[in-house]
């Protein structure tokens, strides 16, 4: 076992606290090798795993588990090419306890066979203090997820049992990348617009340092004014491709020096093809997205 995932145990042991482990080995993947891989891989991508039956292959249907075996060999294809991957756990809940078991099947994959990969639940959870704690518990403990979303309209008791979980991030939903966002995360409140307020007070409460942040790419003219209040933080950044958001602007204003992003790609990916080379052709998209990010690394640094 490497030395860092040695010292997590013996901490987490030390402290009492409940060990997030499957089979005996540790899977967590801390900032700081989040920005190694990102280095390691040129790539700053995350491909979100949002599997819809009516979409994959018909060839796959046939198998015990389609939406596992179509996750398995989008993963075998691009791992390689990105960072993260990021169910969004409605694709799943659908499908009832068949869904939740390939979910499971999936991030059991992930972390045995590719275990430097950051995994993000995509939940947008956000309740009550004690119903929260059963929520983190679940993607951190049971499933062993590096990181999950969270809403943070019920204010901090809902967000901070998430935080409390030692090399977790949770992702906070800042600036989303869809219409209905102007609703009101622009609107002004007490003279400043709320996802402002959400930022700024997100910043006070406690483990704060364990928040990453979503704000859509459809938002990018924003990101300068998010970056003045959260400039060290990752951003999830949804809404490249198929949503019509522009990766040169994100660049420009999003990252840090740390790169600080995360660019997920869903359906422009997932879904390049229909036929017996689905992941093949994912793989495909996945490389296109990965050299224009190169290159964006390339000017930064």
């Amino acid at each position: 076992m490497p030395k860092w995932k040695q010292e997590f145990v013996n901490l987490i042991t030390k402290k009492g606290d409940s060990c997030l482990h499957r089979n005996n080995k540790i899977y967590v993947v801390t900032t700081n090798q989040l920005v190694s891989e990102i280095k390691k891989k040129q790539s700053f991508l995350c491909i979100g795993l949002d599997v819809d039956l009516n979409k994959i292959p018909e060839h796959l249907l046939k198998e015990e588990d389609p939406i596992f075996a179509f996750n398995k060999a989008i993963i075998d294809k691009t791992h390689h090419l990105c960072v993260a991957y990021k169910p969004n756990t409605a694709f799943y809940e659908a499908y009832g306890l068949k869904g939740w078991k390939a979910l499971e099947k999936t991030i059991n994959y992930l972390n045995k066979n590719y275990p430097e990969i950051f995994t993000i639940a995509d939940a947008k959870r956000g309740d009550i203090g004690n119903t929260s704690t059963m929520y983190a518990r679940a993607f951190f403990e049971d499933l062993a997820f590096d990181s999950v979303t969270v809403a943070p309209y019920m204010g901090k008791d809902s967000v901070e049992p998430f935080l409390v979980f030692e090399d977790k991030h949770t992702i906070l939903l800042a600036l989303t990348s869809n219409q209905g966002a102007f609703d009101f995360q622009t609107k002004t409140v007490d003279s400043k617009e709320l996802y402002k307020q959400v930022l700024e007070t997100s910043k006070t409460w406690q483990h704060s340092e364990n928040l990453m942040y979503v704000v859509g790419a459809t938002k990018a003219e924003y990101l300068a004014d998010i970056r003045q209040i959260i400039p060290d933080s990752f951003l999830l950044v949804p809404g490249v491709g198929a949503q019509g958001g522009n990766l040169q602007d994100v660049c420009k204003y999003g990252m840090n020096n740390n790169v600080g992003l995360l660019i997920n790609s869903s359906r422009g990916i997932i879904y390049a093809s229909n036929k017996d080379d689905f992941a093949e052709a994912a793989a495909i998209k996945a490389q296109e997205l990965q050299r224009a990010m190169k290159v964006e690394l390339n000017g930064h640094f």
